[in-house]
């Protein structure tokens, strides 16, 4: 019997990404069911029913959706995050939950470019504002996205610093980049700090106000990681404190009315989230979806495996 692989995209991939999606599963035999711009989670509770494999983009594969499934063998995330997928209950199923490590990652990287140079120059309101160049970027957390990010950052003539305790100080220096040991080093220097963090539990309000102070006069931050890295209380305290300090978010935090009536001069929020909104980025992660689900079944390749 033939794989049954469910596409359930809320927000759907661009029609290239879908069209390659549909050639992989075809030459390999499988069957491919879309639910695609779904509004009712009933909806992807019944399709997920009978289905061997999913992916997923923002969706949410938590507890109820992975129980209500009789066959699921595996679950992957088109991009890098996978705090969308309950890895517990995958696991308990003996479900394997997969990312698409660096598929988005210079769509990520251009946008955080391109949310500096808004901010730099004022959201372009006619006055005058300030260049990146000669200035220092602080890469908070040195993954796929980050070292885009620093590449692209050394092109526009920036100092690139870095702080990631789980890679090699070598091979950080290796790729240019000045390294800190200490997180509290990295905001005393960087005028800019771009965040890349995964959301967990020690990750969640880190970005607070004890690490903001200790940013320099001019200081903007940059998130494209998780809303809830961000301390909200702490970015509004700074932000009334000091008249010079920026921030720019890919998500939209709870208090974004606040932020907009406050700091609308000085504050941007996407939306929604705009990293992974590339039709490159689509097509790239929903590519290597299909791909590691058909190595998955056809080889046992479990490379991309984020579950116990």
């Amino acid at each position: 019997m033939s794989k049954r692989v469910l596409l359930a995209t809320e927000k759907p991939f661009a029609a290239p990404a879908v069209k390659g999606i549909e050639e992989i599963f075809s030459k390999a035999g499988y069957e491919l069911i879309k639910l695609e711009s779904y509004q009712e989670k009933a909806d992807l509770l019944k399709a997920v029913e009978n289905v061997d494999a999913m992916i997923i983009r923002s969706d949410k594969a938590d507890k109820e959706v992975i129980e209500a499934t009789k066959n699921l063998k595996i679950v992957v995330r088109a991009g890098a995050g996978y705090d969308n997928i309950d890895l517990e209950t995958a696991t308990a199923k003996n479900v394997v939950a997969m990312n698409t490590p660096g598929q988005n990652s210079n769509a990520v990287a251009e946008l955080v470019i391109g949310m500096m140079i808004y901010l730099a120059r004022g959201k372009y309101n006619g006055k005058s504002g300030s260049e990146l160049r000669g200035k220092k970027i602080g890469i908070h957390a040195y993954g796929n996205v980050g070292r885009f990010v620093a590449n692209i950052a050394k092109g526009f003539g920036m100092e690139v610093y870095a702080y990631d305790p789980f890679v090699a100080k070598a091979k950080m220096e290796a790729e240019g980049i000045k390294v800190v040991d200490k997180m509290e080093d990295l905001y005393k220097k960087c005028e800019y700090v771009s965040l890349h963090l995964p959301k967990t539990k020690e990750t969640v309000n880190s970005i607070n106000y004890d690490l903001l102070s200790l940013m320099p006069k001019g200081a903007t931050l940059i998130n494209t990681a998780r809303k809830e890295v961000v301390c909200e209380k702490s970015i509004v305290k700074i932000m009334t404190e000091r008249k010079d300090f920026r921030y720019a978010t890919d998500i939209a935090p709870d208090n974004n009315d606040e932020m907009m009536d406050k700091f609308a001069d000085r504050y941007f929020a996407t939306p929604k989230k705009m990293g992974a909104q590339t039709e490159e980025a689509n097509v790239n992660a929903g590519l290597a979806s299909a791909n590691q689900i058909v190595n998955f079944f056809e080889k046992g390749d479990i490379t991309f495996k984020v579950n116990k």
